[in-house]
């Protein structure tokens, strides 16, 4: 099982099927460089 994890905000983006138990940091689509988008839609 894997996961990808916002570098920015930590949280989780999606889950993926792996071998292993992989964490790959990429960007959540609500994030543009902002650490607390809870308050954005």
């Amino acid at each position: 099982m894997g996961q990808i994890v916002c570098q920015t905000c930590n949280e989780t983006v999606e889950f993926f099927d792996a071998e292993k138990v992989t964490v790959l940091y990429g960007k959540c689509p609500r994030c543009n460089g902002e650490k607390d988008h809870s308050d954005q839609e």
